[in-house]
């Protein structure tokens, strides 16, 4: 039987560090989901200067001194993407890759997806569209796949489906070195729309089509709508209250993902009180 957390926390931004210390402080059974930089937006930032108690800091000097204070309290990031979350009644079942956990309560701090969905790719969500390569990959078996790559994290699930896959496209959406096996064909255009019938089979990138069976849209984060079905949005963001809790019961939200001002402090502030009430919530479950 699996381990029932108090709160589960997607995300290891600032919104999701805060919601972390402070459900660990409020001693509750944690599980935080997330990647060792913490944040892809908080080590590229040249300067931090509105962050209260650090002045004139680098993103990566503000990331290092969370990881400190992380690694103080013992609080351990769990580097597994989540590709979907259900609300079973009195708890939440998450999926990451071929695992499952379950949790109480939920705190998404998945930050802000700042690239819109391909034409077609919600359509074919299911279909022939996924954000979990090694997840599906068997499913793949023979055929031909597509990945649209937005980090370097996809370069290792991209060699897993190469093992599989009759022929593999990599569509990378980022710039540097690339580490991947000689199966797995580099295409350097940009894509627009997912095509087919019933099922995926074609993609269309800007300078030429691909005949594919699969497409994996691999990026950092999955839209919260996508990620939580029933979830409410507005405006592309999180409808919250002032608790932060969303509109299904045990689920809370904080961070860029609730909407502007797309700022590390808002963030931090959003994640104690999503932590805060996440526990109230529980003690009034007993």
């Amino acid at each position: 039987m699996n381990e029932r957390y108090d709160i589960a926390i997607i995300g290891s931004g600032p919104a999701g560090l805060s919601a972390a210390i402070n459900g660990k402080i409020r001693n509750k059974n944690i599980i935080m989901f997330g990647n060792k930089n913490l944040s892809n937006k908080l080590i590229k930032a040249p300067k931090v200067n509105n962050y209260l108690g650090y002045s004139d800091v680098t993103g990566e000097e503000l990331k290092d001194a969370f990881v400190n204070h992380i690694n103080d309290m013992g609080i351990e990031i769990i580097g597994e993407k989540i590709t979907a979350v259900y609300a079973m009644g009195d708890y939440f079942t998450l999926m990451a890759n071929d695992k499952m956990y379950e949790s109480k309560t939920v705190i998404i701090a998945t930050g802000m997806e700042f690239t819109k969905p391909l034409k077609g790719e919600e359509e074919f969500l299911g279909r022939g569209v996924g954000y979990c390569a090694t997840c599906d990959a068997p499913l793949y078996k023979g055929k031909k796949v597509t990945i649209v790559a937005y980090n370097k994290e996809a370069e290792e699930e991209a060699n897993f489906v190469s093992e599989l896959a009759s022929r593999l496209y990599f569509i990378p959406m980022y710039k540097g070195e690339y580490s991947l096996n000689s199966k797995v064909e580099i295409i350097k255009d940009r894509p627009i729309e997912i095509l087919g019938d019933s099922l995926v089979s074609k993609i269309r990138l800007a300078k030429q089509e691909l005949d594919t069976e699969g497409v994996f849209i691999l990026k950092d984060s999955i839209s919260p709508g996508q990620l939580v079905p029933g979830l409410e949005l507005e405006n592309e963001h999180i409808k919250v209250d002032r608790n932060m809790a969303t509109n299904i019961e045990g689920c809370f939200a904080a961070g860029d993902c609730t909407g502007k001002p797309y700022q590390y402090l808002k963030s931090a502030g959003e994640g104690q009180v999503a932590a805060l009430n996440a526990v109230s919530y529980i003690d009034s479950k007993k």
